[in-house]
């Protein structure tokens, strides 16, 4: 029998110190995203379920939890992903014309684990912008995802590019199922050349070929230029892909000169999901991406409106536990007292934006230990008022 305080694999508690991070970095993103236009949405957790598989959301069948509503007998879904969500209150909600720019925050629950150390409920920030099918959009959230995390701390950012048109361009015109597509696409990804060749078998030379020199196309800008000449570059898909890869790349290096920008055109993660360019950000010292995103154009189109969309998201618990803490703020230690003075002082103080701790009756000896939150501070009765004055702290063996 499980012990009543134990939690399920992969789901863990979220104790004070780590909270206060993961929610100061919630607090920074939502302010950066609304001082870029995004407006908050909070789409529910619990959906039914065609709703939260439709269309691309099929790619989240087996990590999302699935459920019998006792109210109406249906079958319901816990969301694992909020973009399709997001796509949904804009094709059907919202279904304004122009351009959108929505974001949100909350927990998704996966069945299983994205990694060895992944949480099964991530904490899910993210942005989109429907409606503008140009460059701009997937610049502009790049750009989101940048300042994001660099204001999260994160340093020596690496953003690597990628584009789902380039494979649909070489592969254009041979029959394939959807199966054996994804197949190939999951085997370049993983750089596994045997299963390329041995998957594409039938394929035409020249598919064959192609698929061979994309394993090998990653790198810096040279990338760009190799793939002109080993790629079927008079194929629309492809010519577009690489002319608008290296746009993006223009720009974001004309911003920050210090961002280090890579390709890796046989990276098709997403490759059902993504319609054109796709990213990754990585940061010094991280080994998995901390955001991705990029181009999803037909995710609204099951909600009955098709819009160009763009965006990307990111796990606050995993960025949390990866960037340096934030300085602790320090409160002030107040006697627990129902002297009418001193609780107008705490209440002025609060409003001020002070932290602002009463030291309750019987807990030890408040002018030495204070409670758990430090408190470098006390407000104490001089010359008849309530004043604040400096305290020592003392800092506890955990600490």
């Amino acid at each position: 029998m499980l012990s009543a305080w134990l939690l399920p694999e992969h789901i863990a508690d979220v104790l004070p110190a780590e909270a206060a991070r993961i929610e100061a970095l919630r607090r920074d993103l939502l302010d950066r995203a609304r001082g870029c236009g995004f407006e908050l949405v909070m789409p529910p957790l619990l959906e039914h379920l065609e709703s939260l598989l439709s269309g691309t959301g099929r790619e989240l069948d087996l990590r999302t939890f699935k459920l019998v509503d006792q109210l109406s007998g249906h079958m319901l879904g816990l969301r694992a992903d909020t973009t399709p969500q997001a796509a949904r209150i804009d094709a059907h909600l919202l279904n304004r014309e122009g351009v959108t720019r929505l974001c949100y925050c909350g927990p998704v629950l996966h069945t299983r684990p994205q990694g060895l150390r992944a949480s099964r409920e991530p904490l899910q920030f993210g942005a989109e912008i429907f409606g503008h099918a140009g460059l701009e959009a997937d610049l502009e959230a790049q750009e989101l995802a940048l300042d994001a995390l660099r204001g999260a701390g994160v340093r020596e950012l690496v953003i690597d590019l990628a584009d789902a048109r380039v494979l649909r361009g070489v592969l254009a015109g041979v029959p394939m199922d959807a199966a054996q597509l994804q197949e190939i696409a999951l085997a370049l990804s993983e750089k596994d050349a045997p299963a390329v060749a041995s998957l594409a078998a039938a394929a035409p030379k020249a598919t064959r070929q192609a698929l061979q020199s994309l394993l090998a196309l990653y790198g810096g800008q040279e990338v760009l230029q190799a793939a002109a000449r080993e790629l079927p570059a008079e194929r629309p898909l492809v010519r577009q892909a690489l002319q608008d890869l290296a746009w993006l790349a223009t720009r974001l290096r004309a911003a920050d000169p210090e961002l280090k920008i890579g390709f890796d055109l046989s990276d098709m993660s997403g490759y059902a999901y993504y319609s054109g360019p796709r990213f990754a950000l990585y940061g010094e010292g991280f080994g998995d991406a901390l955001a991705r995103g990029g181009r999803y154009d037909e995710v609204g189109a099951v909600f009955g409106r098709s819009r160009p969309a763009v965006g990307f998201s990111l796990d606050l618990k995993a960025l949390a536990a990866v960037v340096r803490p934030p300085a602790q703020a320090a409160g002030i230690l107040a006697p627990w007292s129902e002297d009418a003075e001193l609780r107008s002082a705490v209440r002025r103080l609060r409003e001020a934006g002070e932290i602002v701790v009463f030291a309750l009756p019987g807990h030890g000896d408040e002018d030495e230990e204070g409670p758990s939150l430090p408190c470098d501070r006390a407000l104490v009765r001089a010359a008849g008022r309530w004043v604040v004055q400096a305290r020592a702290l003392t800092v506890s063996a955990q600490d």
